[in-house]
């Protein structure tokens, strides 16, 4: 615990609540646990609805941006979002005219721009948070959109940021990120691995498999950016389909353009049929997992993923839900040596193989291995001690 409350200043370029997905949830979780050690948050994002109920809600006090819409499915989301650190770092200078902050916190790589350039101008401890390594995902995109060398040179940036404004403290991702922050030259120990959570209250372990005598469901969820369906997963459904055409696949998410394209490319597929019924509340999320066979993470491979500790891994887990995933560096050491996931090569005939071996795979030869899949990431990877975690090392760097 620290000595003192703290008064931080929580910078962030997604809206704080509702999450919008991705690595947005992660950001009401910190907060509510720094609000429960009795340190004041000021968070300073995006607009949104309600802010004076928002705001009562979690006990904290919000300054918002309303210069323009922001968010993941805003119009021209990447334009805003190399314009926004410098109307975000202007607002919390303003406000610390007349609010003496303790520490300032960044949430993803946008914010804390602003943040480094806060720690010159304010002279206040700063500690960084990422959640993923944004730019590197843009490695998926075609090259038209985001051509290779801008792309690196985008990710060189990111990655420097710590150094680069010589910060305080670094919570990471995963160990896949903190060994490319430490390889840039700052020192490891300020880096605090943190992984990325779930709310186990959410994500409950299923009372058992579907009958074996209804269609076979393989589901995905989340919020389907470019990077989440790709050629391996288009690749992997004529596998499976050839072999189990009366196989459904499940999209839990809102209907994106990465999964309309997507969605448009597989129904040339023969046999292929789909569910995707939009936007889904996470609440209402474990449902659509535990009605379903296998869980699927067909991330192509980038240096985004491989930073990435991909939340659905760890829901599906959660849920006894068998999984199938390409081999990200940053989950395949965590969970490696599960008995519910199989990690299958970065392509799509591997990845379909290991789904249909999951359907062929008689449920009591996985099933008494289930709930021991689903104690491991509740004690290791739910929201409170990994948010713990965090805000006891944010204490520290005050310090």
């Amino acid at each position: 615990m620290a000595s003192k409350a703290l008064r931080i200043a929580f910078l962030t370029h997604e809206p704080f609540y509702p999450p919008s997905g991705g690595g947005s949830a992660e950001a009401v979780y910190l907060v509510r646990e720094m609000v429960r050690r009795g340190h004041e948050v000021h968070v300073f994002g995006p607009q949104i609805e309600n802010p004076a109920a928002v705001a009562k809600q979690f006990s904290i006090h919000l300054h918002s941006f309303a210069l323009w819409q922001m968010g993941r499915y805003a119009k021209g989301r990447n334009l805003k979002y190399l314009a926004y650190p410098f109307f975000l770092e202007r607002m919390v200078a303003a406000a610390a005219r007349t609010i003496k902050f303790d520490l300032i916190f960044s949430q993803h790589a946008i914010s804390a721009v602003a943040a480094g350039k806060l720690k010159k101008r304010l002279g206040l401890p700063v500690a960084m948070n990422f959640p993923d390594l944004l730019t590197g995902f843009m490695e998926t995109w075609p090259s038209y959109i985001a051509p290779k060398p801008l792309v690196h040179a985008l990710m060189r940036y990111e990655i420097s940021l710590p150094v680069r404004y010589q910060v305080d403290g670094v919570c990471a991702i995963s160990d896949e990120f903190a060994d490319r922050l430490a390889g840039q030259g700052y020192p490891r120990e300020k880096i605090c691995p943190i992984y990325y959570g779930y709310d186990a209250a959410a994500f409950p372990l299923r009372a058992g498999p579907p009958p074996p005598e209804r269609a076979p469901v393989v589901v995905m969820h989340g919020s389907f950016d470019a990077h989440h369906l790709g050629r391996i997963a288009l690749e992997a459904v004529k596998v499976v389909v050839a072999q189990r055409p009366d196989t459904i696949f499940r999209f839990v998410g809102r209907r994106t353009a990465g999964l309309e394209k997507f969605l448009a490319a597989a129904q040339a597929i023969p046999h292929f049929k789909f569910e995707a019924n939009g936007f889904t509340p996470y609440a209402e999320v474990s449902r659509q997992l535990a009605s379903a066979n296998v869980g699927i993470v067909p991330y192509e491979e980038s240096a985004g993923t491989h930073c990435a500790f991909v939340a659905k891994i760890v829901e599906y887990a959660a849920t006894g839900l068998p999984a199938v995933v390409t081999p990200l560096k940053s989950v395949r050491g965590y969970f490696k040596n599960d008995p519910l996931v199989k990690i299958a090569e970065f392509n799509g005939e591997s990845f379909g193989r290991n789904i249909l071996a999951w359907l062929d795979t008689p449920v009591n030869d996985w099933l008494p291995q289930a709930a021991a899949s689903s104690a491991r990431v509740k004690a290791e990877l739910d929201w409170q001690p990994l948010c713990a975690k965090a805000v006891d090392f944010t204490e520290r760097v005050c310090r």
